[in-house]
């Protein structure tokens, strides 16, 4: 009897713990089969985002020939995308109002991404927010730090301002007074490189007598720039910020008989510009890299939508070299800039 119940018991046991077995590999292989099943899920949400088409724009903030060559940055960006259609929208008059006006169009069209340089940061901020609120927004070239943009793709300006300022310091060994010329001083791509200059320029006998504004109006830049030469005929140097302030400045100071007299330092790559910095009538230029800006404004969209948002660096600024400009270079960087625009 007693060795009966023993048997029992024993027996028991033993399909006690081959049930726990059993339950044990039985969970098991239900949380493989979800995890599966949730990689799967993964897998195919990440295909369907892939396979979305996506709709994107990229905003300039004025006319400038600066941009045509973005415009090819862009076009390589769309081409190399099977999934992404990009559309390109200038601001007819440079104003913050007229950018505006092209965001609200877009968000009416339903495109899903925008890549934006903004006129007036400061006070376009909130237009960046609600934007942002219904698609993704990055900034290119001008930054709004304080929004809600997704990252910024352009130039460290304060170290082009910098760049520009160690020209100037180049050009008036001995120091002198200068004045600078912008679209708008508000921007921030302005402040930081008027930044740049005063730091690079600081400790010196160079000495900036007055920042002039033109509202990105190429008549009143050269008025600008004119009304200097009259008022200030001991000026030493003039300094563009921006990509049309280097011809303008230089036309006015041809109109004055006073190329060589007067240095000019500018920014960016226009052809007057470049013309002048071979002639030696240019001390130097600036230049960015707007083919980069486009190019990379569309794929970085693309991989954020996507899902993928690796590439953004904890200060949400991606940064793009900028290069200068002399004499000793500048028929090898036209060359490459030719190439850039599509021109023999």
């Amino acid at each position: 009897m007693y060795s009966g119940c023993r048997k029992f018991h024993l027996d028991t046991v033993g399909f006690k713990q081959m049930k726990n077995k059993s339950v044990l590999a039985l969970a098991t292989c239900l949380a493989a089969a979800a995890l599966l099943w949730g990689c799967a899920r993964q897998q195919q949400g990440s295909s369907s985002n892939a396979g979305k088409r996506l709709r994107l724009a990229f905003v300039t903030n004025n006319a400038s020939d600066f941009w045509t060559i973005a415009r090819r940055g862009t076009e390589k960006g769309d081409q190399e995308l099977d999934n992404v259609d990009v559309e390109f929208r200038i601001p007819s008059d440079g104003t913050a109002a007229e950018q505006k006006r092209i965001v609200d169009d877009l968000l009416a069209k339903g495109i899903d991404g925008m890549a934006i340089s903004p006129v007036d940061p400061a006070n376009q901020t909130q237009m960046i927010n609600d934007a942002a609120k219904r698609i993704l927004v990055i900034t290119q070239d001008s930054d709004a730090p304080q929004s809600e943009r997704a990252c910024y793709i352009g130039t460290d300006n304060r170290a082009a301002g910098r760049q520009a300022g160690e020209l100037i310091k180049q050009a008036l060994p001995q120091g002198g007074k200068i004045m600078v010329f912008v679209g708008k001083a508000d921007a921030q791509n302005a402040r930081e490189r008027l930044e740049g200059v005063k730091e690079a320029i600081a400790g010196t006998n160079v000495q900036i007598i007055d920042v002039r504004t033109d509202d990105t109006d190429r008549v009143r830049a050269k008025s600008n720039a004119a009304d200097t030469l009259v008022k200030y005929p001991d000026v030493a140097a003039m300094v563009g910020l921006w990509a049309y302030n280097g011809p303008a400045i230089l036309s006015a100071v041809r109109d004055a008989g006073k190329v060589g007299q007067v240095k000019i330092i500018a920014f960016d790559e226009e052809d007057a510009t470049l013309v002048g910095v071979r002639e030696g009538s240019v001390e130097g230029t600036i230049v960015q890299q707007p083919y980069q800006f486009g190019y990379q404004s569309v794929k970085t969209m693309a991989q954020i939508l996507g899902g993928d948002r690796s590439m953004i660096p904890a200060t949400k600024q991606i940064f793009v070299p900028t290069r200068v400009i002399k004499k000793e270079n500048v028929d090898d960087f036209t060359k490459e800039l030719n190439q850039l625009r599509g021109r023999s």
